[in-house]
């Protein structure tokens, strides 16, 4: 399945859903709900809610994530928000503040 990409230069403020995986590497404000992934790039800045079935974190998130299978974030990755995901891998150096919840069914 083709990744959507959001280029760097793009910013979008607003609400994205789809079933296809998206690759973040601009600004996101507002809300992403999409069947597939959610890959937040070095690049990027996301300041929206997110529900995917997982979330990778390279960049900065501000806002809550929920994910059906898992959230990863990265060594040079920063969120601010609650994740609630079955799953949850955080890297030594990445910066997480907020709340989990891994009470989800599977």
């Amino acid at each position: 399945m083709a990744n959507t990409v959001i280029g760097n230069s793009i910013v979008i403020d607003g609400e994205i859903t789809g079933d296809e995986a998206l690759v973040v590497q601009g600004t996101v404000k507002g809300r992403i709900a999409l069947e597939e992934s959610v890959f937040v790039e070095n690049s990027a800045t996301l300041e929206a809610d997110v529900e995917a079935d997982s979330v990778e974190i390279s960049g900065v998130v501000t806002g809550n994530i929920t994910a059906g299978t898992r959230v990863e974030i990265k060594a040079d990755g920063k969120m601010v928000g609650d994740v609630k995901s079955p799953r949850i891998l955080i890297a030594d150096g990445a910066l997480f503040k907020g709340n989990i919840d891994m009470d989800v069914e599977r």
